[in-house]
């Protein structure tokens, strides 16, 4: 299932900041009749480099894609530029990797089925069978490949395997209760996001609604991030907080961070698919 909006093209953009930059992209685009539709841009001071997005509409240039990306080479030569073009009429594929909890995963499919999420989720991969139901329901494939310590180099290889296989472009670990080895890592970079029950990066690792209740603190949260080899700490794409207090259970904890997670989690998909996420070292551009 594909929804899908107006037909655009959207231009992301990170380069060494200097003058001329906009400039020589509108100049561009506008010879070549270039409706901008959005614009956004970004300089950031500490390291120097310059970050951009527009959307266009396809309708108004002459060319389609691959030709725009043979004529646009030169300018991204020039500026030293990292960048990349997105067609709408090509969705991101999602593949989407669970355990047994649900609720992220029942709230994704669900915005992905209303439209919400523009993109293509060929299947769910599950280290248990418990989720299977969901995936039935809305036609989705679902690959049980369980995980243990003897079995765990080969399960992963199996999963890249998938995710290769269904020509994916972004795995979405749903509450996904296993750590993502080094080589995956280092595989999909800036692919894999993560869903995590805290707002990092505080109490990373298992259990933080238990670390949060045992410390007393008075908000609890949730961090959609790219993983990285570094345990709960690759780029932070997205993150809320909820307020406690002192009788609230963890328990509590627990039932009132699904609500955090399954919002925050939506919310950094949706910029990744949109392409509002520009990596900036270890940390993010995210235009909203």
């Amino acid at each position: 299932m594909t929804h899908s909006p107006d037909h655009h093209l959207t231009l992301c953009i990170s380069c060494p900041d200097r003058v001329g930059i906009v400039a020589r992209v509108s100049t561009f685009l506008a010879q070549h009749g270039g409706w901008i539709l959005e614009s956004n841009y970004h300089a950031d001071p500490d390291t120097r480099r310059f970050f951009m997005r527009n959307v266009i509409r396809t309708d108004s240039l002459p060319f389609g894609p691959e030709e725009f990306a043979v004529r646009f080479g030169p300018i991204a030569q020039e500026f030293s530029m990292d960048w990349r073009l997105s067609d709408s009429r090509r969705p991101k594929r999602v593949v989407l990797l669970a355990s047994r909890a649900d609720h992220c995963l029942v709230d994704v499919l669900h915005r992905w089925r209303s439209g919400d999420l523009h993109c293509e989720i060929p299947c769910i991969v599950a280290n248990h069978p418990d989720l299977r139901p969901y995936a039935e329901f809305h036609g989705i494939d679902f690959h049980h490949v369980p995980v243990t310590p003897a079995t765990k180099p080969a399960a992963f290889a199996r999963m890249a395997a998938i995710f290769d296989d269904v020509g994916a472009d972004a795995m979405v670990l749903a509450r996904y209760m296993q750590i993502v080895p080094p080589e995956l890592c280092a595989r999909y970079p800036g692919r894999i996001i993560n869903i995590h029950h805290s707002f990092l990066p505080s109490f990373v690792g298992a259990s933080p609604y238990r670390q949060a209740f045992d410390r007393g603190v008075k908000l609890i949260g949730a961090t959609c991030h790219y993983v990285t080899d570094e345990l709960d700490d690759g780029p932070i794409i997205e993150q809320d907080v909820i307020r406690i207090d002192h009788g609230d259970t963890v328990e509590d904890l627990v039932r009132y961070g699904k609500d955090i997670e399954r919002q925050v989690l939506a919310r950094g998909l949706k910029y990744h698919l949109e392409d509002r996420v520009l990596l900036n070292g270890h940390k993010t551009v995210v235009f909203r």
